[in-house]
């Protein structure tokens, strides 16, 4: 682990903080920067430590608002470092306001493969991390009283589609936490925000059978940015996708086994 901390606001300098996991590249990197943009105090936390500083050093170099990024080199796997790594974060930001997990891997798997080894891996970083990271969040956020959390999921988590069945289950994992930390922390003032992308020109693509309505990382940041700004309960990334993920939702499962997606 390995970080580069953030100059702390001068006391009269109001500036959002927030913390973007699995941010060395795709829709976390761009959110860093677009943050950044916004004049926000930015940690990215990966585990491709060159990555994130080429990252963080662009974005630096290139700002034109008071905004700044850092990184923090992270195994999402290594449970054990985030209590820890988040209080430091939290710390040399001067606060916290925003946590975003964008953290997300997604091998290929064939249509006849059944790889526990493949499954394990998703579940890790795309659910047991998003536990372990948001988990933090919602303790520090509940006795502020205040805060924002955002899941970055995916449209497939809405049904159990035959393709990659371990990654639509840790997307669906990871939905109804949010959610029962949408329930649980509302009553505190604090948002929670799930954010369901459609296809998403990012390295979790590669192993997608077919593409549609594909867009870049920074149109989806655009969009996720809106509704952190709106404070959403759940956006879909176009907005088209809910449309799809509705009618999905109530096909009949005997229609919904026929369809190959």
């Amino acid at each position: 682990m390995s970080e580069q901390p953030l100059p702390i606001a001068r006391p009269l300098e109001v500036r959002q903080r927030a913390l973007v996991i699995g941010a060395s590249s795709g829709i976390g990197a761009a959110l860093t920067e677009l943050l950044v943009k916004n004049d926000y105090f930015v940690a990215a936390v990966a585990r491709r430590e060159a990555l994130l500083a080429e990252l963080c050093e662009t974005i630096n170099a290139s700002s034109t608002s008071g905004g700044r990024a850092s990184y923090y080199s992270h195994n999402i796997t290594n449970y054990d470092e985030i209590p820890g790594l988040f209080q430091k974060i939290a710390a040399d930001l001067g606060g916290l306001d925003l946590v975003i997990y964008s953290a997300a891997v997604q091998p290929g798997v064939e249509p006849d493969e059944y790889s526990f080894e493949k499954d394990s891996a998703m579940a890790k970083v795309n659910f047991v991390g998003a536990m372990a990271w948001l988990g933090q969040a919602a303790i520090r956020f509940q006795r502020a009283g205040s805060g924002h959390i955002v899941g970055i999921s995916s449209v497939a988590a809405v049904r159990g589609r035959r393709m990659n069945p371990g990654y639509n289950a840790t997307k669906a994992g990871l939905d109804t936490y949010l959610e029962a930390l949408r329930n649980r922390l509302s009553q505190h003032g604090v948002s929670v925000t799930t954010i369901r992308p459609g296809q998403v020109q990012t390295r979790l693509l590669e192993s997608a059978a077919r593409t549609m309505w594909v867009i870049s990382p920074e149109q989806a940041a655009q969009q996720i940015f809106k509704a952190i700004k709106r404070r959403k309960q759940t956006t879909y990334v176009p907005g088209r996708w809910r449309l799809i993920a509705l009618m999905v939702t109530f096909m009949p499962s005997f229609v919904f086994r026929r369809l190959n997606f």
